[in-house]
């Protein structure tokens, strides 16, 4: 278990981060954009959940796993393969957390009305809120592809399927928060020309 006593060590002032194995990275490396990306998007996530604890008990409870599997990918993440070995084994997403996900796709889906066009970012405030978790995972999803194409670096499969199904996850959830899909906010290709 995770024991903090101090917030702040002054280790990170000179522009560099511990990772949880190897030697301190510099804060823009990629590896720290990419688990930083993945902690914006739970922060997203976090946002959406204000709205959805009390009226959608279902999906914030199905947020909450999302934010701990995120936690988990950080983890992933900011323990490269091959690094010096760490105390204890490497916390690693695997097969069953993009199952889940993939199962709670299929159950959200399910209950939503076909698309004619395009979705908009919009509709309930819970909704707009996992839009922009959803563009934050595609961005981080970006930038793990980056790193894993990095001669040196590497990034576990499971962790790449798993970012890349929930943004998934997050638009058929927002649907299901704009009343499966009647709010939902449609694109109309050249309306203002």
């Amino acid at each position: 278990m995770v024991k903090l006593n101090r917030i702040y060590t002054r280790t990170g002032d000179d522009g560099t981060t511990g990772l949880a194995a190897g030697p301190r990275r510099a804060k823009s490396d990629l590896r720290v954009e990419a688990f930083g990306t993945v902690d914006e998007a739970s922060a997203c996530i976090g946002m959406a959940r204000v709205h959805t604890a009390a009226s959608h008990p279902e999906i914030d409870a199905l947020l909450m796993r999302v934010q701990n599997d995120l936690f988990d990918l950080g983890a992933d993440l900011a323990t490269p393969e091959g690094a010096r070995k760490p105390e204890h084994e490497p916390l690693r997403i695997v097969a069953a957390q993009v199952e889940r996900l993939e199962r709670e796709i299929d159950a959200l889906n399910a209950g939503l009305s076909a698309l004619s066009s395009f979705v908009l970012p919009g509709g309930t405030p819970a909704a707009a809120a996992l839009h922009l978790a959803r563009t934050v995972a595609r961005r981080a999803e970006r930038l793990m592809v980056a790193l894993a194409r990095t001669p040196g670096e590497t990034v576990n499969a499971e962790a790449l399927r798993y970012i890349n199904r929930l943004s998934d996850l997050l638009f058929v959830a927002a649907r299901a928060l704009n009343d499966n899909g009647a709010r939902d906010v449609l694109w109309v290709p050249g309306q203002n020309r």
